[in-house]
């Protein structure tokens, strides 16, 4: 098989979601996070590369490092582009230690938090369904591997948080200091949208709200980064 115009022309729809959804499909780039994408339960369709490491594939496509410049997304290509099913959305076992995200718009942000997922071992994370597609090629790319092992819902979120009954915990700049909060191994952490935080619906729902304190005398740092905030937040419930 060669690269044709065909495979070109798929790759670049699926930079946009509707082109996601109606194939099914989504991009992967790079070695590393191919490897540990066909190491997972996650479909191969096919996949370019210009090492012959991937050539047992069945779906293999031996490309020049300028055919994979032409299908990149990234400045620098790094040897591999696959193309993955993706897979259908599981239902949520709503135990243990459960991030949920509301709004979150950044595609780098929302692969960090995934890695961040993987490793504090939070296996489930729950995004409202305006939240960028954790299939988005820059997500993919963010969580270097990590989308395999973290089980991603998309739902209602307010109405997802009204049926559960493991304590709910909002990250909020005027709630109570993490340092003096008691915190379960099973509970949700709800961080909210990059700009805004939760959402005002989402805070009417749920009391128990945390926040990180600030030691540096400076009122012109007004938050943290909402992944930065998840990594700390994480650290403290899993201490």
């Amino acid at each position: 098989m060669i690269l044709s115009n065909n495979h070109q022309k798929l790759i670049t729809s699926l930079s946009q979601k509707k082109y996601r959804q109606k194939h099914q499909l989504f991009i992967a780039e790079g070695v590393k996070v191919v490897r540990e994408l066909l190491e997972s339960s996650f479909e191969l369709e096919i996949i370019f590369s210009t090492e012959s490491e991937f050539s047992s594939l069945d779906c293999f496509i031996q490309v020049s490092d300028q055919e994979l410049k032409k299908i990149s997304s990234l400045k620098t290509p790094n040897k591999v582009l696959a193309l993955f099913k993706i897979p259908s959305q599981k239902k949520v076992n709503s135990s243990g230690l459960i991030v949920a995200l509301d709004t979150i718009n950044d595609p780098g942000n929302l692969g960090t938090i995934i890695r961040l997922c993987d490793w504090f071992g939070v296996e489930q994370l729950v995004c409202s369904q305006d939240t960028v597609d954790c299939y988005n090629s820059k997500v993919v790319q963010a969580t270097m591997g990590s989308l395999a092992r973290v089980s991603i819902s998309y739902l209602n979120l307010s109405e997802y948080l009204q049926t559960v009954s493991i304590p709910i915990f909002i990250a909020d700049m005027d709630g109570v200091n993490i340092h003096k909060s008691k915190l379960p191994a099973s509970a949700i952490l709800v961080m909210g949208n990059e700009a805004n935080g939760v959402s005002d619906r989402l805070k009417q729902l749920i009391s128990n709200k945390i926040s990180i304190p600030r030691y540096g005398n400076s009122n012109q740092v007004e938050s943290l980064n909402v992944a930065t905030a998840t990594a700390i937040l994480l650290n403290e419930f899993r201490r």
